[in-house]
């Protein structure tokens, strides 16, 4: 019977880490406490722990079991390589010849077939030998990504996520003093598969069963418990709010929870949950919803989620999924007990002892507190009468309230509090900082004020940098040449990044993950709808649309060799001949022009051509009809023009009037 990683380690009173490490000298690729071990590997594991152990009470010990350790070290590569069936003849290739590819992340199967020299055919055709059903387009894990490419001779460098780039590396002193603190969890996925409804049930079995009241009071966000360990919820469900919170900054959430019905399987909004989970970095834990229903099918729906990059364990992924119905309540408390242990995993720690910092995650006008802000605290601990900054708010801590409306002197990390003090009403996800006082808190919001906005699009990581764009198309068909187009788009020095694509409109959830990842929007033959083109005003998001393929390839070309200023187009506005001139006195030269087409616009500039040649390129000086001066004459209609200094008039010449328009 196989057993997962961290189910051993708490046996043997072992640290994950210590454990995973021994498993990796022992051969065995194992990513995460997650993963599963067979009866055999277990054994070898605990001989080796309760040896070490033995070994260090008795010391004469010692070296029989070292011995035993290599010994069964031999034996678990044998048996690892019986089971994997490839390193036996692949090994020697690998050592005659070095091929290396770069990846970072996932990769589809037609680029990764591209990459080995093979057909995508050979490639779904091994997958398939691996239990792994794909199609050409199916996202694939950099761990099937290294074994397949093992198998045909290739090295794989990967390449780090950017948040390793901007991760504050802690002095042994600060690491000393953080302490574990409660993960805080949204729920994301499609209209109708329950997000609410999971919702409802976690708070029913959670809190209202001890909670008499039920939750007098709704703050945004609730703190469950269970097994005597804490999980903040953010209560509006849904990966708009989330994103709307990352596009100001604020990294809130620790973990998603994919809500997938099990009758209705992968759905549009499905995927853009996924690639905005995916761009913020925060793991996914799969909620199969709806699992009650007669025609309830969880196969279909892991075959679906697989290619999106996200593999149950069960198929050799590292995705948990978890079977449950919200309305049935069943599989609550094993989904809880997924959240905890991953969030064991990814050891959230906070130092409690810092000055307060927090998110804001809701505001509101209270009638008798002013305004009101639900805040998220992420790190220190905020007392009452603490003096703050939010964004260009600052205020003194007056009172605090849990979500279930009781009174707090002070909040510790992760707990979401109701705090009243602002002198002004703040933005949901401006940071809420603590500062020593109000002089400090008052010189802050004055350098925020000074600081000028600059251009939204943020270019990546400190060695290769990464532009991050949205595309949407009309069809699929031009999505995916558009896409593999983009693909080709090779520089030394910036990567272009497709963190979301699909067929449709531009949206306003496009516009705040474009927001949220310092990017661009791309849409061909597609407009934004009202309210994403307020988003775009408001957020002062690039978004641009177009009708040539070309075109996006130019624009993106001039993205990447930094030519980021607007660029000028002349436009002709009108036509005129000149039929007769007269000599004006302190005046000059005047022609009498007869306008063929469009208008003449006063100050507008000018060219004037004789005989095909461009004789003066300038501005307009004057524009009369009759004696009075005007702004413009239309066309078929006669006008007296002078042009700045020049006088070299004659019958005949042809006026070509234009305007410099900038290009949006």
């Amino acid at each position: 019977m196989k057993k997962r990683i961290y189910e051993l380690s708490k046996e043997l009173g072992v640290d994950n880490k210590d454990l995973l490490r021994i498993l990796s000298d022992l051969g065995i690729n194992v990513k995460s406490a997650l993963n599963v071990i067979d009866e055999e590997v277990e054994e070898i594991v605990r001989e080796l722990v309760l040896g070490k152990a033995e070994g260090s009470k008795e010391e004469p010990k010692t070296p029989p079991v070292e011995k035993e350790e290599v010994k069964s070290s031999e034996e678990i590569r044998e048996e690892t390589e019986k089971v994997v069936e490839k390193p036996k003849i692949e090994k020697p290739k690998e050592e005659k010849k070095e091929k290396v590819i770069t990846i970072q992340g996932s990769m589809r199967v037609k680029d990764l077939a591209e990459a080995l020299s093979i057909s995508p055919t050979e490639l779904i055709m091994e997958l398939l030998n691996m239990k792994i059903l794909a199609n050409v387009n199916q996202m694939l894990d950099p761990d099937i990504i290294k074994e397949i490419a093992k198998k045909y001779g290739y090295k794989v460098e990967e390449i780090k996520p950017r948040v390793s780039l901007k991760k504050k590396t802690l002095s042994p002193e600060e690491e000393a003093k953080l302490k574990p603190r409660p993960p805080v969890v949204v729920v994301m996925g499609h209209v109708d598969h329950g997000k609410t409804t999971l919702l409802d049930a976690i708070r029913q079995t959670k809190i209202a069963e001890k909670e008499y009241g039920g939750i007098t009071q709704h703050i945004g966000a609730s703190m469950v418990e269970h097994n005597g360990r804490k999980i903040v919820f953010l209560d509006t469900p849904g990966h708009e709010a989330f994103t709307a919170l990352r596009a100001r900054g604020a990294q809130v959430t620790d973990i998603a929870v994919l809500v997938v019905a099990a009758d209705d399987g992968v759905m549009p909004q499905t995927v853009e949950a996924i690639n905005h989970a995916k761009a913020a970095d925060v793991p996914i834990i799969v909620a199969i919803n709806k699992i009650d229903k007669p025609e309830a099918n969880p196969e279909r729906v892991k075959q679906q989620l697989s290619e999106y990059g996200l593999i149950p364990e069960e198929w050799g992924g590292d995705t948990i999924m978890v079977p449950i119905s919200a309305k049935k309540k069943q599989g609550i408390d094993q989904l809880l007990e997924m959240i905890l242990l991953l969030s064991d995993i990814l050891e959230l720690k906070a130092d409690p002892d810092k000055p307060a910092r927090g998110t804001i995650i809701e505001t509101k006008m209270d009638k008798g507190r002013g305004p009101v802000a639900t805040v998220i605290i992420q790190e220190g601990t905020l007392r009452l009468r603490d003096v703050f900054v939010a964004g260009d708010v600052m205020g003194r801590v007056r009172t605090m309230f849990d979500d279930k409306g009781r009174p707090l002197k002070e909040a510790f990390p992760s707990w979401p509090v109701e705090v009243s003090g602002f002198d002004e009403l703040p933005q949901a996800g401006d940071i809420l900082e603590v500062v020593e006082d109000e002089e400090t808190a008052k010189r802050i919001l004055e350098e925020r004020k000074q600081k000028k906005e600059t251009s939204n699009i943020e270019v990546w990581g400190l060695g290769e940098k990464v532009l991050p764009i949205i595309v949407k198309a009309d069809t699929q068909g031009s999505l995916e040449a558009i896409l593999q187009t983009i693909d080709k788009m090779h520089t030394e020095d910036i990567t272009i990044k497709v963190i979301h694509s699909g067929v449709g409109g531009i949206t306003e959830s496009d516009v705040m993950l474009a927001s949220a990842s310092k990017g661009m929007i791309i849409g061909f033959n597609v407009r934004p709808d009202s309210k994403a083109q307020q988003a775009i005003s408001k957020e002062k998001v690039i978004a641009k649309t177009y009708r040539i393929i070309y075109e996006i390839i130019e624009d993106l070309q001039n993205y990447i060799k930094g030519l980021k200023e607007p660029q000028i187009k002349e436009v002709v506005i009108g036509r005129g001949e000149v039929k007769a001139t007269f000599n004006v006195p302190k005046v000059g030269t005047v022609a009498g022009v007869f306008v063929r087409e469009g208008k003449i616009q006063r100050n507008a500039k000018v060219r004037l051509i004789r005989d095909g040649k461009i004789i003066y390129d300038g501005r307009i000086a004057s524009l009369k009809r009759f004696k009075d001066d005007v702004n413009e004459v239309l066309t078929n209609f006669e006008c007296g023009v002078g042009l700045e200094n020049f006088g070299d008039i004659k019958p005949g010449d042809i006026l070509e009037v234009y305007v410099l328009q900038q290009v949006q």
